[in-house]
Order: C-alpha cells, then sequence, then structure tokens
C-alpha cells in the first residue's frame, strides 16, 4: 500500500488510514485511486467482515479535495466523475463500512464519511460541504446523500452556505450516529465491528441491499428485495445454526453458507 493509505487487517476488521496528516490528509487523485483499488480489492477479500475508515493523526478525518487539483482540472476530466465513481463502490460494497471521523471531515473528506453505512465521531470533529465557497458544488455524491441523512431542507442550508458544523450539532441532525470521546473513537469503532459480526454475515448482507433498494427506488422495490432475500437466508446453514443455537442457549458459529 502507497504512503498515503495505510491498509491493516484485524481478526475480520479492516482499516483503512488515509495517510497524508501533512495536509491534514487532504484527497488528491492518487488517493481516490489507491481508495478504490484497495475497496475492490477488500469486496474480494472472504477474511475481512466489517471495513473502518479513517484519517491518520488527530487534526482530520480528510480535509477535502486538493485544492491545486480543483483549480487545474479540465471539464471533461471533471466529466468522469472520478469521485463519485469511487464513493459509489464504497456504498454498494456488501460488507458493511463503519467512518471513524477524527477531526475535520470537509468537501471530498465529508462525502467519503456519508459514502460510509455508519459514523462515528470524535467529539473533535468537524464537518461541512463549503465547495459553494469556491464556485462549485459537492459532487461525490453529496447533493444526494446529504438529503438522505438530514433532510432536504437541512441538506440545503449546509449545502448552499458551506456552513461547518461541529460533532453535536453533526449528531443532532443525524449526519453521524454517535459522537465519543476522541480517546475513545477507535475503539468505539472496533466494538461496533465486532458487534456487527456477531451476526450472521448473510444476513447483514442480505439487510444492507433491501435497505439500499427501498431507499433509492422506493418501498416496492425494497419489500420485493427483502422478501428475495429472506427467500434466500431460509436456504442457507447460517439460518439453522443462528436458529439452533438460538434453541440451544448458545453463541452461533456462522460461517456465511
Amino acid at each position: 500500500m502507497s504512503e498515503s493509505l495505510f491498509l491493516t487487517k484485524s481478526d475480520g476488521i479492516a482499516t483503512v488510514t488515509i495517510n497524508r496528516p501533512h495536509v491534514r490528509n487532504a484527497l488528491d487523485p492518487l488517493t481516490w485511486e489507491l481508495i478504490h483499488r484497495t475497496l475492490e480489492n477488500l469486496a474480494r477479500d472472504d477474511t475481512v467482515q466489517v471495513l473502518i475508515v479513517t484519517g491518520a493523526g488527530d487534526e482530520a478525518f480528510a480535509a477535502g479535495a486538493d485544492i491545486q487539483w480543483l483549480h487545474d482540472r479540465s471539464m471533461l476530466a471533471t466529466l468522469e466523475s472520478t469521485v463519485q465513481r469511487v464513493l459509489q463502490t464504497l456504498e454498494d460494497l456488501w460488507k458493511p463500512s463503519i467512518a471513524a471521523v477524527n477531526g475535520i471531515a470537509l468537501g471530498g473528506g465529508c462525502e467519503l464519511a456519508m459514502a460510509c453505512d455508519i459514523r462515528i465521531a470524535s467529539d473533535q470533529a468537524k464537518f461541512g460541504l463549503p465547495e459553494a465557497r469556491l464556485g462549485i458544488i459537492p459532487a461525490g455524491g453529496g447533493t444526494q446523500r446529504l438529503p438522505r441523512l438530514v433532510g432536504i431542507a437541512k441538506a440545503k442550508e449546509l449545502i448552499f452556505t458551506g456552513e461547518i458544523i461541529d460533532a453535536r450539532e453533526a449528531e443532532r441532525i443525524g449526519l453521524v450516529n454517535r459522537v465519543v470521546p476522541h480517546a475513545e473513537l477507535m475503539d468505539s469503532a472496533v466494538e461496533l465491528a465486532k458487534k456487527i459480526m456477531r451476526c450472521g454475515p448473510l444476513a447483514v448482507r442480505m439487510a444492507k441491499m433491501s435497505i439500499h433498494a427501498g431507499f433509492y427506488h422506493g418501498p416496492g422495490a425494497g419489500l420485493q428485495c427483502e422478501r428475495l432475500a429472506q427467500t434466500v437466508l431460509f436456504g442457507t446453514e447460517d439460518r439453522l445454526e443462528g436458529t439452533s443455537a438460538f434453541l440451544e442457549k448458545r453463541r452461533p458459529i456462522f460461517k456465511g453458507k
């Protein structure tokens, strides 16, 4: 892995760390490409069940895009939507993802956190989509994901003004799931990952797929997906193991089969 991105794996948890603290973990084209490549590899890695994304150091999760890159970027390059493609890959990853937001998450950094399934924030974290102050918009999916998380009116306010909010306000409006003391951030993220891994991995995968189907395509599609997912799960070894373990008053041993 490049010096700008670290990947560690332990007990079914993969942790991706953006490692550019000298520029507040700003996301340049190389880092985005490394994130994309890493996500594609993790999707095929059966040893990994949950992904945690965080930033190096105590100051920043990711400060957003490299401004010089934005300044020099052409119209045609923008049309390729590199960031949008990477973040859609993250959102579509069948393995649950947790953003452990250790500091400022601005612009593309905020969009990166929003593309994760769950967000845990340090009490030192700050969030914002300040692109309008640069004469552009949050085009990594920010105009779509933020309204779905906080509501359309609040999303318009934050995007139109470029306002930066603290962790407690982010929790209040639903942008983050919870706020924890800074020193406890990674322990809290790992604890949540382990709690997820105690459930059947196929069930978690099907649940995520069903939630997304309804969220993006309407309740009709979601209900149909849910019904089909449940039908598939009833044919798995994990379903028999889970119900047998409950009846036998023991902890299930899921195999993802």
